[in-house]
C-alpha cells in the first residue's frame, strides 16, 4: 500500500504571457519541489483566466503540451494543469494529466464560468476523467466546477470507489474565497475522499485579485495544508491506510442516491 506526495504550486501570473509563465513555472520546480508523485499547477496556468483565446489557444501537442512532457519526466512525476487549447476549430480550456513515461490524458471544464463570460469563446466539456497513479485514482476538474457536487459526486460498486483524490485548479477570486474554502472540504466529506485545490494569487489585467487558499483536505474534511496570500509550494503525502480504514468502517456512499447526468 502505497502514499501519494503531491505538490501545489500557488503563484501569480503573467497576463496572457505563456513563455514568461512557463519559465517562471520551470524555476519553482527545480528550486522549490523535490522528490514528489503529482505537480499541479493552477487553471489557465500560462495565460492567466484570459477570454482572449482565439490569440492565445494553442493546437493540441505544441509548446505547453511539450513542455509538460519535459517537466514530467525529467521530475518522475504526473503534472497537471489547464490552459487554452484549440481543437477541430473550437477553444477549450482543457486540463491535461502528463506522465513521466509521456502518456497524456485530458478533461475538458464541465462548466464555464458564464458570468464572466467563459462561455462565449469556450466550449464545454461532457466527460469526467480519472486517472490511475501509484495505486491511487485521481479525479481533475477545473474551477467552477467545484460550485457542482453532482459532476463531481464519488461512486461505489463492489466496494471500489470512482476516485480517491479529487483535484481542482483554479482562478479563484478574494471577494468568494470563502465559497472555495467551504466548498473544498464539503467535497471531501460527501465523496470520501482527499481533496486537493489549487489557486493562483495576484491580480490580473481584468482587475480581479487573488489570495491563494490553496490546500489539502482528508476525507473528513480536515485541513492537512493551506496555504494564503503568497508564493508557496505546498508540499503533502496522502496515506492511503488511512483512507481505505476510514472507508471500511463508514461506508458512506453505500446508501447514496443513483442518477445521471445529461
Amino acid at each position: 500500500m502505497q502514499d501519494l506526495k503531491i505538490s501545489l504550486i500557488q503563484s501569480e501570473l503573467h497576463w496572457e504571457s505563456p513563455a514568461a509563465n512557463m519559465a517562471m513555472f520551470e524555476e519553482k520546480i527545480w528550486s522549490e519541489v523535490g522528490e514528489t508523485d503529482v505537480i499541479i499547477l493552477p487553471e489557465m496556468f500560462t495565460t492567466g483566466f484570459s477570454m482572449n483565446a482565439n490569440k492565445l489557444a494553442e493546437p493540441p501537442s505544441t509548446n505547453t503540451y511539450k513542455w509538460m512532457h519535459q517537466i514530467a519526466k525529467e521530475k518522475s512525476a504526473l503534472v497537471m494543469g489547464s490552459y487554452i487549447v484549440k481543437e477541430n476549430g473550437s477553444n477549450y480550456n482543457r486540463l491535461y494529466a502528463v506522465f513521466p513515461d509521456g502518456k497524456t490524458e485530458y478533461y475538458d471544464k464541465r462548466h464555464l464560468f458564464g458570468l464572466g463570460g467563459e462561455d462565449k469563446p469556450y466550449i464545454s466539456g461532457n466527460k469526467r476523467l480519472i486517472l490511475e497513479w501509484k495505486g491511487w485514482k485521481l479525479c481533475p476538474m477545473i474551477c467552477y466546477d467545484l460550485r457542482f457536487p453532482a459532476w463531481a459526486r464519488n461512486h461505489i460498486e463492489s466496494d471500489q470507489y470512482d476516485y480517491d483524490l479529487l483535484v481542482y485548479v483554479a482562478n479563484w477570486p478574494k471577494p468568494r474565497i470563502s465559497a472555495w474554502d467551504t466548498l473544498l472540504k464539503a467535497r471531501a466529506i460527501e465523496n470520501q475522499c482527499y481533496v486537493a485545490g489549487v489557486n493562483r494569487i495576484g491580480s490580473d489585467d481584468m482587475g480581479h485579485e487573488y489570495v491563494g487558499h490553496s490546500g489539502v483536505y482528508d476525507f473528513l474534511g480536515n485541513t492537512l495544508e493551506v496555504q494564503e496570500n503568497k508564493e508557496a509550494v505546498i508540499t503533502t503525502t496522502l496515506t492511503q491506510e488511512n483512507l481505505i480504514e476510514f472507508r471500511t468502517k463508514y461506508p458512506f456512499l453505500k446508501d447514496s442516491d443513483t442518477f445521471e447526468i445529461n
